[in-house]
């Protein structure tokens, strides 16, 4: 996964990568070709930074579930291993943990719009998947009154092979963009393995800091993924290079290709309220040990 980044350590290895960042305006998905004969449907939404945040080591977004209300706790998601407790061993699944860590949240042009904070992890894993999702002490419609921000929202539909996606990282300001090359059966990094996951193509050249980054379908403007690795110097397995194995447990390594693990499973373990409720008909997020299947 990529090393969440720490302070000044951050600054001096990619300082520069930070200045070139800094200076290239925020990315908007292509949106085709402009009709020459008669009116299109409506092609490729803009992607911005509106909805996404900044944490001091990753990224991240806010983000509501399609039954999500405006005077609902508002949710952040950002990944396992961006866990201010450090990343969850494999087999570990935490819940309902007090947090008071603060997102920074950003405009439209990626501009710092002030904080917010949270209350508690609400559920975080490095199993099957790579999420942490933070509720906080402000409601969706408290955000967009103070900031004028709406939640980006996760979609229910599994990703599409070949579909047009932004990686949009609020730590960094950049955003990536590029197409779903494919998916992967298993994807195993060190200790963790992680189902079905989305391999890019290579025009996403994500970095340390894009961690937790909401990957959004051009298309919809939904989340349908959230960024989480990549192979970094083409070795088997080992943090920070991950490899797939396919249905026969064939291993490919795919140097400088990166990754993300879908989302569109988690609003079936969200109920009224956006409380969790991982016994929901249709929940697959793995359950801490000791509960009921």
């Amino acid at each position: 996964m990529y090393r969440p980044l720490v302070g000044t350590l951050a600054t001096a290895v990619l300082g520069a990568a930070a200045l070139v960042t800094a200076a290239t305006p925020a990315g908007a998905a292509p949106a085709g070709a402009a009709a020459h004969h008669k009116p299109k449907p409506p092609q490729t939404k803009a992607v911005d930074f509106a909805g996404t945040v900044a944490l001091d080591d990753c990224s991240g977004s806010i983000v509501k579930m399609p039954t999500s209300q405006p005077n609902d706790p508002a949710l952040v998601m950002t990944n396992g291993h961006c866990l201010e407790s450090g990343m969850p061993s494999p087999g570990k699944v935490i819940v309902d943990q007090p947090s008071s860590r603060s997102f920074t949240v950003l405009d439209k042009s990626a501009g710092d719009l002030g904080t917010i904070q949270a209350t508690k992890v609400t559920y975080a894993t490095m199993t099957d998947t790579d999420v942490t999702l933070y509720e906080t002490g402000s409601t969706y419609a408290e955000i967009e009154q103070k900031y004028g921000i709406k939640p980006l929202e996760l979609s229910t539909d599994h990703p599409t092979k070949g579909a047009g996606i932004t990686v949009v990282s609020g730590y960094w300001k950049k955003t990536y963009t590029c197409s779903i090359d494919g998916f992967v059966p298993t994807l195993k990094e060190g200790g963790w393995t992680w189902k079905d996951s989305v391999r890019y193509t290579p025009e996403c050249k994500t970095i340390g800091g894009t961690s937790g980054s909401p990957v959004i379908d051009n298309a919809t403007g939904k989340v349908t993924a959230i960024n989480n690795t990549g192979n970094e110097n083409g070795e088997r397995c080992t943090e920070n290079n991950p490899c797939e194995v396919d249905e026969n447990g064939n291993v490919t390594v795919h140097k400088g290709i990166n990754y993300a693990e879908e989302t569109y499973s988690i609003p079936k373990c969200f109920g009224a309220g956006n409380k969790l409720d991982l016994n929901a008909a249709g929940c697959t997020l793995p359950k801490p040990s000791g509960v009921r299947h």
